[in-house]
């Protein structure tokens, strides 16, 4: 039984030393060679004091990355990685609510991660170029290590405008990599091309499917996913086989045309999550990649990565048709709420999706009160303690047993005396032709549904054609066309940002 993801490492680094475990378009590292360095880095931080505590790390994805990542775990302690692009007065609320004890950042960042706070800082190459391995510290870490430990902590945005630090233990991510490999059949002959930044989950799938099964992980700068043809020459090139993707990332490399310059013929399997798949967008994947199997993967950063996941048929959709969110996976249990908390069985009524299981993160760190929120004992058991994770997502079952995702349950709205789904609406813009995506906001104040689309389509056009496909009480107020969707950091459409931009209240 495996109990710390260091294990993953270090069985797959004896098995196969010389394959090449992490690329980017800098450097290749070798299993072996991520272990040392891993073990250099744990070394000097553990001489250095900083042994079971919040490491922070302030670069850009890498391979210095994720050896400084590991070696903040060979150390007894857990990373968070801070997104570069962020206003500094964020990063400063990260830091405040983390306490880190240290910084780790590489040559082209140092000075700025300084400027940060008066956290020491180090430099990642100065370790490793001057760092020795201390086996006999290190053991006696690992003697003192348990499978609850903290492994990382994700930031992601809060309601009040101060981030929450999403806190997951080795435990939830090795009960979740281990199915998730062998459902997808990941093995050392894959090459996974990691598109997610490292402060966002998706990139845990990438980071230890590799470490567990030893496959190479080719990351994928962030500055390429706005040159598709940088993006699509280097997927090409490294003969990617698996790409476990945000459904942004994915929309733009077919709303750019990716596919139209250069095709990637070695992929097998693309799985994406964090927002709705825009039907379109999907047909267009298939069109160019027939033979790949698709995966609809469903799960919020509380749960460890996913909970639920569905094999798309193989076939295009139709535009009318909503992709499902499939069925739990192994070790979770995954049911629905009313509003009064009785579970929801019946094909095709809402409730809210809730999990159970080692899945469930440790809460939010620093903040008991917002985790006690969300992170409560299961209604329906009376008799023992079960802690749930409340998702604040509408979901219901099809005939087959799949769940497909309605909306968020603060993306329900009354308008005219009607209750909304916004997703509904965005699903029906997104029918039209000449629409790229779509997203939909109700602005309270004014009583009006505003609409943001990207595309072609002229906006009195669209509203009417919006009129066939849904009622009266549904079409947009207003509608506003954009160049293109704000994103957020970890690549979904930035809906405060459109709020700005609509004069939203």
């Amino acid at each position: 039984m495996i109990l710390n993801v260091l294990e993953m490492l270090e069985k797959t680094a004896l098995r196969c030393p010389e394959r090449i475990a992490f690329s980017d378009p800098e450097r290749n590292i070798t299993y072996k060679e991520t272990l040392d360095q891993s073990k250099k880095i744990g070394s000097f931080l553990t001489e250095k004091g900083f042994v079971k505590v919040p490491v922070s790390f302030y670069l850009e994805k890498s391979t210095y990355a994720v050896c400084g990542m590991f070696g903040a775990v060979y150390a007894g302690g857990f990373y968070s990685l801070i997104d570069l692009r962020q206003p500094e007065n964020r990063i400063r609320s990260i830091l405040d609510t983390l306490k880190p004890a240290v910084i780790l950042s590489d040559e082209e960042n140092y000075d700025a991660a300084c400027s940060l706070s008066d956290l020491p800082v180090y430099k990642i190459e100065e370790i490793l170029e001057t760092a020795d391995i201390n086996e006999e510290a290190l053991a006696a870490v690992r003697a003192k290590a348990r499978d609850v430990d903290p492994l990382y902590v994700n930031f992601t945005s809060g309601s009040t405008g101060v981030p929450k630090g999403v806190t997951v233990c080795h435990r939830s991510v090795i009960d979740f990599i281990v199915p998730f490999t062998e459902i997808f059949e990941i093995t050392e002959n894959d090459i996974m091309g990691n598109q997610a930044p490292f402060d966002f989950d998706v990139s845990v799938k990438d980071i230890y499917s590799a470490l567990y099964t030893g496959a190479r992980v080719a990351l994928i700068p962030r500055s390429y996913f706005s040159n598709p043809t940088k993006l699509m020459d280097y997927l090409c090139d490294s003969k990617v086989t698996v790409l476990v993707w945000a459904v942004s990332a994915m929309c733009f490399v077919s709303i750019m045309n990716g596919f139209g310059y250069r095709n990637p013929e070695t992929l097998r399997i693309v799985m994406f999550s964090g927002e709705v798949m825009p039907i379109k967008q999907f047909n267009v994947w298939k069109k160019y990649q027939p033979h790949v199997k698709f995966v609809n993967l469903y799960g919020p950063t509380e749960i460890t990565c996913n909970c639920t996941y569905y094999e798309l048929e193989d076939r295009m959709y139709e535009p009318d048709e909503k992709i499902p969110v499939g069925k739990a996976f192994p070790n979770e249990k995954v049911f629905l709420l009313d509003d009064e908390n009785k579970e929801v069985t019946e094909p095709g009524l809402p409730g809210e999706l809730c999990v159970s299981g080692s899945c469930l993160a440790l809460g939010y760190y620093g903040n008991r009160q917002k985790t006690g929120e969300v992170f409560v004992q299961n209604p329906l058991n009376p008799d023992w303690n079960e802690m749930i994770y409340r998702t604040g997502d509408l979901c219901a079952y099809q005939e087959d047993g799949n769940l497909v995702y309605i909306s968020r349950k603060d993306f329900q709205i009354k308008h005219l005396g009607h209750r909304i789904e916004l997703g509904e609406i965005e699903s029906g813009a997104q029918q039209v032709e000449g629409i790229e995506r779509a997203c939909c906001l109700y602005d309270a104040v004014k009583k009006k549904i505003v609409l943001f689309y990207t595309g072609s389509k002229d906006k009195k056009e669209l509203l009417e054609e919006m009129k066939e496909l849904l009622p009266v009480f549904m079409i947009p107020n207003k509608a506003i066309q954009l160049e293109e969707m704000p994103l957020n950091k970890n690549g979904k459409i930035d809906r405060n940002a459109l709020k700005e931009t609509g004069g939203i209240r």
